[in-house]
Formats: structure tokens, C-alpha cells, sequence
């Protein structure tokens, strides 16, 4: 993807991406922040303190509420407990909702690069190999996606159009829409 910032006149000021782990939406938000020159926010990275420790709920809420106070911005994540700030707050809320081969064939890929390169992620954490062969959820992101990909294909956005009927729901099923959309924002 291009890092050019050539943003169309008429573009969202603040964007929330959903998906299910393994979509993409960390690699198109930052790309739709570089296009659109605003702030970023992976909620994953706040969340995720050192050593996977988690961080508090209250101080999670109200660091998501300060970024989220800005007139534009792009964030993703799935986390429930700060869509009231992100929601109500966004004019499009994206959902890339590609079919589940997909997103865990591209996810095994990324966990065992990341695992093989000790690539890390936030706050000194790094994914583990190991993990892959947990039954837990909690610790293997590919079983995690696996069992929450549905959510996200039609519960999560209809949630999205009862609780944020003023955004904007867009649903890109394939990598050509989400390439299709990086270009209209773009204005080529």
C-alpha cells in the first residue's frame, strides 16, 4: 500500500475498523490514517501492557475517550467495553469481513513469521509458536479468530447500525473493496 497523502475533500473525519483477528484491519487503518493524515490508534497496543498483562478497564476507557475527543482520527480494534466512546464518536465504522479461509490462512502466516522473528508487537510482547498449539483462546490468536469470525458477520455490524445510526456501516468482504476503498479516499 502507498503512503501517499492525497485525502479527498469529502472524507471521514473519524474511523473505526472491526474485523475478526487476522482481517487486516491494523494494516488498513494505518494506511487509511497515513492516507487521511490523522492520528492512529490500534487499540491493541494500549491494551496489551507488558507481558500480555492487560490493562486496567478504567484507565483503557478513559485514554480511548481522550484520543477519540479528537476531530479526526482512525482506530481499531474489537474491544466492546470503549465502542460507546469510538462509536458514537465515528462518522464510518468499516467491518472487513472476509471469508474465514482467508483470515486464518493469513493469520497462521503472520503468527509463524512473527514467531519465527520474535517480531515484536507492543510493549515487548512477542507471539509465541508454542501458542498454536494451545486450546485456549486466550492464547491462540488463530483459534480466537476462528471462533469469533462469525460474530463479526452479523451481529457485531448490526450492533453497530442500532448504536451508531449517524455513522456510516461499511462492510468490505473482499481485498479488492478494501483496496477499492483506499482508492476513493485517494481520489484515483
Amino acid at each position: 500500500m502507498s503512503n501517499a497523502r492525497v485525502p479527498r475533500d469529502d472524507a471521514p473525519n473519524r474511523i473505526v475498523v472491526q474485523g475478526a483477528s487476522g482481517s487486516g484491519k491494523s494494516t488498513f487503518a494505518r494506511e487509511l490514517s497515513r492516507v487521511l493524515d490523522v492520528p492512529y490508534l490500534e487499540l491493541d497496543s494500549l491494551y496489551h501492557q507488558e507481558h500480555w498483562t492487560a490493562l486496567d478497564v478504567d484507565t483503557f476507557r478513559e485514554l480511548v475517550d481522550v484520543f477519540s475527543q479528537q476531530p479526526r482520527w482512525v482506530s481499531d480494534g474489537n474491544y466492546s467495553s470503549v465502542r460507546d466512546f469510538l462509536w458514537s464518536r465515528a462518522d464510518v465504522i468499516v467491518f472487513i469481513d472476509l471469508p474465514r479461509r482467508r483470515v486464518i490462512a493469513r493469520l497462521l502466516r503472520r503468527t509463524i513469521r512473527r514467531g519465527i522473528s520474535h517480531e515484536e508487537l507492543w510493549n515487548g510482547n512477542r507471539e509465541s509458536l508454542r501458542h498454536l498449539f494451545s486450546l485456549d483462546p486466550e492464547l491462540n490468536v488463530v483459534l480466537w479468530s476462528w471462533r469469533t469470525h462469525g460474530r463479526y458477520r452479523q451481529s457485531v455490524p448490526d450492533e453497530a447500525r442500532s448504536r451508531a445510526p449517524h455513522a456510516e456501516v461499511t462492510m468490505l468482504r473482499s481485498s479488492a473493496a478494501v483496496a477499492s476503498y483506499l482508492q476513493r479516499l485517494r481520489g484515483t
